[in-house]
């Protein structure tokens, strides 16, 4: 039996690794942001279709990103360790059928935001445009990390967009603080391939930051921590809010604890464990809304 068709399933097991389905951790990582816009912008109680729209288009867009990625590091994957077995390094898939998964996931992105407003659908291009861009942005910048950040939180001002909210200060302050939050994180990420990006000539926040890369992600915790409190402030959040904070507090210092050492296996648990973070205050919120509707 041929099982290397495009439908094998040998085949369908590669495409399923390549879009990353079988670690959801970036799909957590874009969900929980997204989660805190859906419920400030519809103050606690989103709409039903917008809400899966948004869940399913995380999901996808997360996938396309993957695939995108790997077609881009094609020619690197081989020389980090972290990245040698992926499946267009180990011919699983083919760089055209990497791209034809891409397009398909993009088409499927495309029919979800069309069910939404056109102002939606011309922001979705700003989100397009990021999410396409960033996987090459490390050949000639060191901050691919802040072109991911934008792409991650891109949702924010979409989520509002969607529920007829005005673009003002507080969705901006929203999006830079999970712009900081994102960039802390994916520095912890880079610190795990550092000595192999630098050997293969690609760039990273983390061989920016050299020696200083602990401290600025610290203050970058620090100051996602302070963008979302004046955001908290400013809508009248109360103590499920500020307890989801503090414990937030506790999260990011497990991760310094972690990271201490700059141990490649530990900052990787390090950078996974944000998980946690953007969990903790989507439910902060979400009770936060429960409890005090407005």
């Amino acid at each position: 039996m041929d099982n290397s068709g495009p439908l094998s399933t040998a085949k369908l097991n590669a495409y399923w690794r390549l879009m990353r389905a079988d670690k959801p951790i970036g799909i957590y990582l874009l969900l929980w942001p997204c989660v805190w816009a859906l419920w400030i912008a519809s103050a606690g109680f989103p709409d039903l279709h917008i809400l899966v729209v948004f869940v399913l288009g995380v999901v996808v867009m997360r996938s396309a990103g993957c695939v995108i990625n790997d077609y881009a590091d094609r020619k690197v994957d081989g020389l980090v360790e972290r990245s040698s077995s992926r499946p267009l390094v180990a011919g699983d898939v083919t760089e055209k059928e990497a791209l034809g998964l891409f397009f398909i996931l993009l088409f499927c992105a495309f029919l979800l935001v069309l069910t939404l407003t056109w102002q939606t659908v011309f922001m979705s291009v700003g989100g397009l445009i990021l999410a396409t861009i960033y996987p090459f942005m490390k050949r000639y910048t060191h901050l691919p990390q802040v072109v991911l950040g934008a792409a991650f939180g891109w949702s924010i001002p979409m989520v509002f967009v969607a529920t007829g909210q005005p673009l003002n200060w507080i969705v901006w302050t929203l999006y830079f603080a999970n712009l900081a939050w994102t960039v802390a994180y994916d520095t912890e990420y880079a610190m795990v391939d550092k000595n192999d990006d630098i050997k293969v000539g690609v760039k990273s926040t983390a061989i920016l930051f050299g020696q200083y890369d602990k401290l600025i992600i610290l203050l970058l915790q620090i100051t996602s921590l302070l963008l979302l409190a004046v955001v908290a402030v400013a809508l009248k959040l109360s103590w499920p809010f500020y307890i989801a904070l503090v414990i937030s507090i506790g999260l990011f210092l497990y991760q310094h604890r972690l990271i201490k050492d700059r141990d490649r296996n530990l900052c990787f648990k390090a950078f996974l464990h944000n998980h946690y973070v953007g969990l903790v205050f989507a439910i902060g919120i979400i009770v936060d809304y429960s409890i005090y509707p407005t």
